[in-house]
C-alpha cells in the first residue's frame, strides 16, 4: 500500500520483448498453462520450431514468461502468425493484442498476414478486432483456405 492520499498502485503490465528467447522450462510451462500439450510432448521440437521462426516476441511478468507470439514465413510476401499464447492470469488485459502488434511490426509492407486458429467463440472477435477477416468473408475476392494435418 502507498502513503495515505497517494494514487493507488497500478499493476505493472507485462513487458513485451523481442530480444529474449525463453528457456525450455518457461516455454513448456506457458504452453501447458494454455492447454497446448501437443507442443510440449517433445520440448526439443518446440525449441526447433521457435528457432526456425521468422520472429518471436515474448511477454514477461518479472521473470515469468506470460505470453508469446511468433511469425513464420518469407518476410517479403507472407507473414504467418503461428502462435499467440497468453497465460490465463493475463487474459483480457490487452496483452494478446500487444503481442500480435509486436510480432507483425517489421512486416507492415508484407502483402499477406495470415493465421489459422481454433473455432472457439472468442477467437473470431479477437482477430477481427485486430483487422483480420475469415478467408470466405474477404471482399471483393473469393478466397479459400485449406489445411492438411499429418497423422
Amino acid at each position: 500500500m502507498g502513503e495515505p492520499g497517494s494514487p493507488p498502485e497500478m499493476p505493472v503490465s507485462p513487458e513485451v520483448r523481442d530480444d529474449r528467447m525463453p528457456r525450455i522450462e518457461a516455454l513448456v510451462a506457458l504452453y501447458d498453462a494454455v492447454g497446448w500439450s501437443a507442443y510440449t510432448r517433445t520440448p526439443e521440437t518446440l525449441l526447433a520450431a521457435l528457432a526456425g521462426s521468422r520472429r518471436v516476441v515474448t511477454a514477461w511478468d518479472g521473470v515469468r514468461l506470460v505470453g508469446l507470439a511468433r511469425i513464420i514465413g518469407d518476410g517479403a510476401t507472407i507473414a504467418y502468425l503461428q502462435d499467440v499464447l497468453v497465460h490465463p492470469d493475463h487474459r483480457r488485459t490487452g496483452l494478446g493484442s500487444r503481442l500480435v502488434a509486436a510480432a507483425f511490426a517489421p512486416f507492415g509492407d508484407v502483402r499477406q498476414h495470415v493465421l489459422l486458429t481454433d473455432d472457439e467463440p472468442g477467437q473470431r472477435a479477437f482477430y477481427e478486432s485486430l483487422g483480420f477477416a475469415e478467408a470466405h468473408d474477404v471482399a471483393p475476392r473469393q478466397l479459400r483456405a485449406f489445411v492438411r494435418f499429418a497423422g
